[in-house]
């Protein structure tokens, strides 16, 4: 049987890969696209002026912005608590409110069940993750446990 860690820290993996790769591909074709924006709109009479090519670049940067929200997402977890960032909220608690540490039945990230039948998503444990998802879930249920154990004070 394994010790209990210290501490647990964990991050998607997979998801910031993804988000990182897809973000500088939406900056790179909005940028494409600005510089290809030049001259007439078509039959109208209208023209593309330079301010429209850089409102074109800042729509990319804002959708890249958005993706990148996708690599917020963390767990912290030590014998005090768990701290859960998501991509918006997050959550410091008390390891005295979690009732179990889940990975349900296709479930795409870990879940807190709290006692007040409460659930929350913790989304940097995510199912794609594979072996990093369940070293993850292990040290957090190992932690759990060991704060539901009485200590000994002499």
């Amino acid at each position: 049987m394994s010790s209990t860690p210290s501490a647990v820290r964990a991050r998607p993996q997979r998801a910031r890969f993804i988000a990182y790769v897809l973000a500088l591909v939406v900056v790179v074709v909005f940028t494409l696209i600005a510089f290809g924006l030049h001259g007439k709109t078509g039959d109208g009479p209208g023209y593309f002026q330079r301010g429209d090519q850089a409102a074109m670049i800042g729509l990319g940067l804002c959708a890249a912005a958005g993706i990148l929200m996708m690599t917020r997402p963390r767990v912290e977890a030590d014998a005090h608590g768990v701290r859960v960032r998501n991509i918006i909220g997050g959550y410091d608690l008390p390891w005295e409110v979690v009732r179990a540490v889940t990975f349900g039945r296709g479930a795409p990230w870990l879940t807190l069940d709290l006692h007040d039948d409460e659930r929350i998503a913790v989304m940097a444990v995510q199912l794609a993750d594979k072996d990093y998802a369940v070293k993850a879930a292990r040290g957090l249920r190992s932690l759990h446990a060991a704060s539901l154990s009485p200590t000994v004070v002499e």
